[in-house]
């Protein structure tokens, strides 16, 4: 949007570039699309009702082109519950949310956890269909405060607090998640655990134990996060997924 520091583009355009890469995604086989105004930098606690507004916009538009693809939103910076009403305005089926379990400091301050006002909203509005996936000990942070905390243990928390899913990353955006990680988690828990970064064609293999795989920066130009999507870079990793899966 323009009134962040690096906006440039009108509505209009923000809303047909989001449809012009979900239908690349849909196309190549993708199993599901989460929206999520990355380009917003810095990220900011204060999140404005004209966020919301233009995010209602472009998932509704999103869901136009994709009417059958599972679909989800993320609002940064932890702006969980403004996720859960757009997702439930726009017809979408889950959010990915930060700081659900357990305080730690971002880049953008020092977050609190939020699992039991966010799962009280979700049900006061109605929307306790749309899912919410949890990151634990998230990327670009630092968790000081909770080192004694395993992230087994991080990971029990937010499945005591209800989560529908828990995603795990690496450091920072594009950065490998830890396989061991992944296997800790999955044996400690029964709700799905998702891969939430450093996903590449070369190293799938070792992160075929997970639910999911969130993927950015390998779908882009470059494999950097913040270029246009790359079509055939899509479809090479959907080709080589889909021999996996045979």
């Amino acid at each position: 949007m323009r009134r962040t520091p690096l906006g440039c583009m009108k509505m209009t355009q923000i809303v047909e570039e989001a449809c012009r890469e979900a239908s690349i995604y849909h196309d190549a086989g993708i199993d599901g699309v989460i929206i999520e105004n990355m380009h917003d930098i810095p990220y900011s606690f204060s999140v404005g009702p004209e966020v919301s507004a233009c995010m209602t916009a472009v998932c509704t538009a999103v869901r136009s082109v994709c009417p059958l693809l599972p679909l989800g939103v993320q609002i940064l910076s932890s702006a969980n519950q403004q996720a859960l009403a757009v997702a439930l305005a726009s017809g979408l089926d889950f959010i990915r949310a930060e700081g659900f379990v357990f305080s730690h400091v971002a880049d953008e301050g020092l977050l609190n956890a939020c699992a039991g006002d966010l799962l009280r909203y979700r049900k006061q509005i109605g929307a306790e269909h749309v899912q919410i996936f949890t990151d634990i000990k998230k990327k670009h942070s630092s968790h000081a405060l909770t080192s004694d905390l395993s992230i087994e243990e991080t990971a029990r928390a937010a499945e005591f607090f209800l989560s529908d899913g828990l995603v795990i990353t690496g450091t920072a955006t594009g950065v490998e998640a830890d396989p061991c990680e992944l296997r800790e988690v999955s044996q400690s828990v029964r709700i799905p655990v998702l891969i939430g970064s450093g996903v590449t064609y070369d190293n799938i293999e070792h992160y075929l134990g997970a639910n999911g795989m969130i993927i950015g920066s390998h779908f882009k130009e470059g494999g950097h996060w913040a270029n246009a999507v790359d079509p055939e870079q899509v479809k090479r990793f959907m080709g080589k997924i889909h021999d996996l899966r045979k």
